[in-house]
C-alpha cells in the first residue's frame, strides 16, 4: 500500500469514528477529537469505531479510548447498545 493510500485511510477512519461518536453521543468535546487524531494505528481506529456503535454509554467508549492498543475484544453485554440495564445508558423509547 502506498503511504498516501495509508494516510488516507486513517483519515477517513476517523472521521467515520467522530461521525458514529457525534450520531450516538452529541457534540464530542476538543480533547477526545484529539486524543482520536493522535492515534497512529488502523487496527485500534477500526476498533474503536465498532465500540462508539456498540458501547451503550460514552463512559465505556472513553474507557476503551484510554485502553489504546492493549484492548482487543469487543465482547458481552458491555458492548449492547440497547441494553437498558447498563448504568447510564440510553433507553431508547422510555420516557
Amino acid at each position: 500500500m502506498f503511504i498516501f493510500e495509508q494516510e488516507a485511510d486513517f483519515v477517513q477512519d476517523r472521521e467515520d469514528l467522530l461521525y458514529v461518536l457525534q450520531l450516538r453521543f452529541g457534540e464530542i468535546a476538543p480533547g477526545i477529537i484529539e486524543a482520536i487524531y493522535q492515534i497512529s494505528d488502523l487496527h485500534t481506529l477500526e476498533r474503536l469505531i465498532l465500540i462508539a456503535a456498540n458501547a451503550p454509554t460514552f463512559k465505556i467508549f472513553l474507557e476503551e479510548l484510554e485502553a489504546g492498543n492493549e484492548s482487543f475484544r469487543i465482547v458481552g453485554n458491555r458492548f449492547n447498545p440497547i441494553d437498558p440495564a447498563m448504568e447510564g445508558g440510553n433507553h431508547y423509547g422510555k420516557a
